[in-house]
This record gives structure tokens, sequence and C-alpha cells, in this order.
């Protein structure tokens, strides 16, 4: 049997080994809310309650402030079950989640008029 390429999940001969939604138990709703800008990161709290594989790999990612979109990626996951993953870890206090930081700041005209002026030139 080959070796898997990345983690227990993928194997270079047979591709995925197990069917994304059998990683959630065929949850398709997360109980934290989550969307793919969300940033998580792990709490050091190890979860008391039995996780599987896919828990453990989707914490491993979470030592710094990390997007969902790039845990699912990371993952070879759909969004998705990423989002179901992740709010089990949530649940169980092993990370932490909240929505990105956005700067509600206006653009500045003066810097969009340069950007254009400049535009202007190259044409």
């Amino acid at each position: 049997m080959p070796a898997p390429k990345e983690g227990p999940l993928l194997d270079d001969a047979a591709g995925r080994l197990i069917r994304p939604y059998t990683v959630s138990g065929g949850r398709t709703r997360p109980t934290a809310a989550l969307d793919l800008l969300s940033l998580v990161m792990a709490t050091g709290t190890v979860p008391q309650t039995h996780l599987g594989p896919e828990h453990a790999l989707a914490l491993g990612l979470c030592d710094g402030p990390t997007s969902v979109a790039e845990i699912s990626a990371h993952l070879r996951l759909p969004a998705v079950v990423t989002k179901v993953l992740l709010s089990d870890l949530v649940d169980c206090g092993a990370v932490t989640a909240r929505a990105p930081r956005s700067h509600h700041t206006p653009t500045d005209r003066s810097l969009l008029e340069a950007v254009l002026d400049g535009l202007r030139r190259r044409l």
C-alpha cells in the first residue's frame, strides 16, 4: 500500500480514504458561529472527550490565529465539514474563534485620486 500523501485521510493511489461527511458524522451545521474568515486559535486546553484524528489535525493547525478557510485548505475538506470539526473544538474549549478584525476607516479620497492619476499616466 502506498504511503499516505498527508496524514491518515489521503492515499496516493486511492485518494481520499474517508468521505468528508463521515468525518463530521454526517453533520452539516456547526454549533459555533463560524465563517470562512473567522480566526481560530488553540487555547492549550486538552479536550476531555474523545475526538477523531481529523480533530487532532485541525487542532494542530491552530497554534496561532488561523482562518477557517486556511484550515479547510490544509485539511482538504469542504468548508462546512471543517466548520463542524472546529465547532466541536470550540465546544470542548480546545480552541477559541473570533471574527476577523475589520478596519472601518473610510477610504482616503486623496489616495484613490493619486492611484487613478498614476494609472492614467501609464496609459
